[in-house]
């Protein structure tokens, strides 16, 4: 069972090339998904940097809800459900920024985080450009 996510966790896609040539360590966490291993986001953040890539946050969150007792199964869950909508959008990682617990005719939990990227330029490429990377790395992994 992977450890536990909390607010401020980062999982990146696996294996980007970036995570390769930057030395960042992970562990796997869900699918083609790891849990970087950093000390916090800002130190994560000042590494890449200093390696001259990029390390986009986009602004626009995603969400899920689960109902039940609050879980590492549930919570993986519902981060698989906000990977899916990040991996459409083409991004290669997902901050997660909350874990709240709201009450409406039970118990449900709102999960948020907020799509990441990591590439070498210094301004975003187009969502053609993130899938064309997507692409090419799927096809390098074989």
């Amino acid at each position: 069972m992977p450890t536990t996510v909390q607010v401020g966790t980062i999982l990146i896609g696996e294996p980007p090339l970036s995570a390769q040539v930057l030395g960042l360590e992970s562990e796997p966490y869900s699918g083609n998904w790891g849990m970087v291993k950093a000390v916090d986001t800002f130190a994560l953040d000042r590494k890449i940097q200093g390696a001259g890539w990029s390390f986009f946050f986009m602004a626009a969150g995603v969400k899920t809800m689960f109902f039940g007792a609050l879980g590492a199964k549930k919570i993986q869950n519902a981060l698989q459900r906000i990977l899916e909508k990040v991996k459409r959008q083409h991004f290669n990682g997902l901050e997660v920024t909350g874990i709240v617990a709201k009450r409406f005719l039970g118990v449900p939990y709102d999960i948020f985080g907020n799509s990441r990227h990591i590439q070498q330029s210094c301004y975003l490429d187009s969502a053609e450009g993130r899938r064309t990377s997507q692409r090419d790395a799927e096809w390098a992994r074989g």
